[in-house]
């Protein structure tokens, strides 16, 4: 399955996990007040997704000037992947990492920490931007701003749900005495956002193996990208950046120490797949 359908569908089952759980906790206008204050909470984070992950990461811009390398393998991948030359940070910090963030093409950014560039070759460099630049040109800041909008209005129904709970606000009065209707309701409000982050945290994943996919054509060496995982993954858990646990999506790989995290959790797929995936891709190629 490719994973544009993987997370086309898991965008259904969201959708549909939101009808149903609207349906039964807050009928239908308690779903579209549910959504609406989603959707109004997540829109400013995407209008404003490059300020605000530059801002929260400490990234400061770089001159071509500062790091004319830098610069060039940018522009170069930018060409190649049809997009424009988005802007160039640094973040610094001596954890090897980089994110890309921007609600579209013409308002993207690239941010790399200052212990990437010492880190890896020039190959090795150019295979993490072109995983960047991918993120650009798949549009996954818009594709997880989607899943953060449903998942969030589901949160928002089952805290709705519970204060009904408490002051026995569901349905009618033959309703508030079935047992079997009020364990429906307690059930899909305690575990109805533990499905939603799973499903959001599974279009995570998926995203980012096609990111992995889309650089390793963009600069034509899946072997040089699956490199550099390999090294960011192992200095990254000797050495986790001091990040926003909310903000560790965006990397290149997990900024937070990985060993406590289930995998069914993670924002990120393992790195031993990503890197059997692209090793696959260069056998190909």
């Amino acid at each position: 399955m490719s994973h544009t359908l993987r997370t086309f569908l898991l965008l259904a089952a969201l959708t549909a996990l939101f009808l149903i759980v609207g349906d039964l906790i807050g009928g239908r206008s308690g779903a579209m007040v549910a959504l609406i204050m989603a959707l109004f909470m997540n829109l400013f984070a995407y209008w404003f997704s490059d300020k605000l992950a530059l801002a929260m990461s400490g990234a400061r811009p770089v001159a071509e000037h500062e790091d004319p390398e830098l610069h060039a393998l940018v522009a170069d991948l930018a060409r190649r992947a049809g997009l424009p030359k988005p802007r160039v940070y640094m973040i610094p910090t001596e954890t090897p990492n980089a994110f890309a963030t921007g609600r579209n093409p013409q308002n993207a950014a690239v941010a790399v920490t200052a212990g990437i560039r010492r880190l890896l070759t020039r190959e090795e460099l150019e295979g993490v931007l072109a995983h960047e630049l991918a993120h650009i040109k798949n549009r996954d800041i818009l594709i997880s701003s989607m899943a953060a909008v449903i998942a969030g209005a589901i949160s928002y129904l089952a805290y709705m749900g519970q204060w009904a709970l408490f002051w026995g606000g569901f349905g009618d009065d033959d309703d508030r005495g079935n047992p079997l209707a009020l364990l429906g309701i307690l059930l899909a409000v305690i575990l109805a956002p533990i499905a939603a982050t799973l499903i959001q945290l599974a279009i995570s994943r998926s995203r980012e193996y096609l990111a992995d996919a889309t650089g390793a054509r963009i600069c034509r060496c899946p072997l040089a990208l699956a490199q550099a995982l390999e090294k960011l993954e192992a200095w990254n858990r000797q050495l986790p950046m001091k990040v926003n646990p909310a903000q560790a999506q965006m990397f290149i790989v997990n900024p937070l120490s990985g060993d406590t995290l289930m995998r069914l959790f993670s924002t990120h797929p393992p790195i031993e797949d990503r890197i059997a995936r692209l090793l696959e891709m260069a056998r190909r190629f």
